[in-house]
């Protein structure tokens, strides 16, 4: 009886952070509705049982998660909902501090604790069900989380400790979830980890990635596969290769390398330098002249000079990324940049980080605009009031740029692709129309 009376209510997933955390929350949602558990993403609508997915990367990532957790207290005071249970990084990180702070929280649970929190539920772990997850995503597109947790010792990031060591999965897993997906009418993938060029190596004792990329790729019906989270230190060659060969894997790689300036590279523990970083780039672009390049800048690490930010500032002006994102330092404990003076004010970060992306702005338009007038392969997610909105095979879903072409001229089903001939730009759209 216990059992049928849980079943019966309903359970509203909330997630924040990555579209690693993102996979997570499809997971476990998964898990819930193979037990005929009623379970929504983000419903605004009244539910039973609250589970929040946190994030704890950063200080504002954290505290956008206490603030959710906050919120959804007041609506169990106030007899809104019955349970309320928070999971993910966080809760990995903080568990005993949330524990006495929130007790108004039914249960914490960390990252890698999924069958505690079905049980919950009076429900155990299905290990059959993988890749049988509840996507949260359009239709067409989902991410595939090919390992879990990382071995480096990034000097700013905290995620080590929240996800503990690199954990491949297997390729037959994954072969299995993809099938899956792409039966469901997934006709592209994302690849996310941790740190993706580190696959393999734990499981199959050398680095995996392009025979990963090479199994995937020959999936009837996936159309796109799309690489992220790639660090740039020894990086595996071959997969470049294998990108090159292989049609349905896009020319797009994300390469987060954090900085420039070979000083606070040492202080980042990056185990990586300008001189290695500009050859690697220059070496994508040999064997691939087309291939777009999204990186990830962080400013403001301790100790970071003016003309450190400004050697960072003329490296981004030189190698001209195709996309390029900025975060500013934030001082986390257990890390080892912990063990240094936050000596960079906020303000100046923000300053600094306003600086990188004015760069970079007049770079992509100037990029951009070389696209007016060719045809280009366009996936669409989403249609407004005015346009269809899709991406080309160098932009990700919601980090990148996106394509508009207008509604009242152009049709085009949502989850299709479509040739589109390019006749305006900005730094960040591309406009044009289908060609019928």
């Amino acid at each position: 009886m216990k059992t049928k009376t849980i079943a019966q209510q309903s359970v509203n997933v909330i997630t924040l952070g990555c579209s690693k955390n993102l996979v997570d929350s499809e997971v476990l949602m998964g898990q819930l509705r193979a037990n005929n558990i009623n379970v929504t993403h983000e419903n605004n609508q009244k539910s039973d049982v609250i589970i929040i997915n946190t994030c704890g990367f950063i200080e504002n990532a954290k505290q956008e998660s206490i603030d959710t957790i906050l919120t959804y207290i007041e609506e169990k005071q106030k007899g809104n909902i019955q349970k309320l249970y928070v999971t993910g990084c966080l809760s990995e990180r903080y568990k005993e501090e949330l524990t006495v702070e929130m007790p108004e929280v039914d249960a914490f649970f960390g990252t890698l604790a999924l069958p505690e929190l079905l049980s919950k539920f009076n429900v155990n772990y299905q290990h059959e069900l993988i890749g049988q997850r509840t996507l949260t995503t359009p239709k067409h597109y989902a991410y595939l989380k090919i390992s879990e947790g990382c071995n480096r010792t990034c000097a700013f990031c905290a995620i080590p400790l929240m996800r503990g060591k690199h954990v491949s999965r297997t390729i037959e897993d994954l072969i299995k979830e993809t099938k899956h997906l792409v039966r469901n009418g997934v006709k592209e993938i994302m690849l996310i980890a941790q740190e993706l060029t580190y696959y393999g190596l734990d499981i199959y004792k050398k680095r995996c990635l392009s025979t990963l990329l090479e199994q995937l790729s020959k999936i009837d019906g996936l159309m796109w596969i799309r690489l992220h989270y790639c660090y740039p230190y020894d990086f595996p060659m071959d997969v470049i290769d294998t990108m090159a060969q292989f049609p349905n894997i896009c020319n797009y790689i994300d390469i987060p390398l954090q900085h420039a300036n070979n000083t606070i590279l040492t202080a980042m523990h990056r185990h990586t330098t300008q001189e290695y970083m500009l050859s690697l780039i220059d070496t994508f672009r040999q064997k691939i002249p087309e291939i777009g390049i999204r990186t990830t800048m962080l400013v403001g690490f301790p100790n970071e000079t003016e003309a450190q930010f400004e050697d960072l500032c003329r490296f981004v002006q030189n190698v001209k990324f195709n996309r390029l994102g900025s975060f500013t330092y934030s001082h986390e404990e257990g890390t080892r940049g912990y063990d240094l003076t936050d000596n960079i004010s906020a303000e100046l970060k923000q300053e600094r980080m306003q600086t990188l992306m004015n760069i970079q702005e007049p770079i992509s338009l100037e990029l951009n605009k070389k696209h007016i007038g060719t045809t280009m392969k366009v996936l669409f997610d989403d249609k407004t009031k005015e346009h269809f909105v899709g991406r080309t095979e160098y932009d990700s879903p919601e980090v990148d740029n996106e394509v508009l072409v207008f509604a009242h001229n152009n049709f085009v089903r949502l989850g299709d692709f479509a040739n589109v001939i390019i006749t305006e730009s900005t730094a960040f759209e591309l406009y044009g129309h289908v060609v019928t």
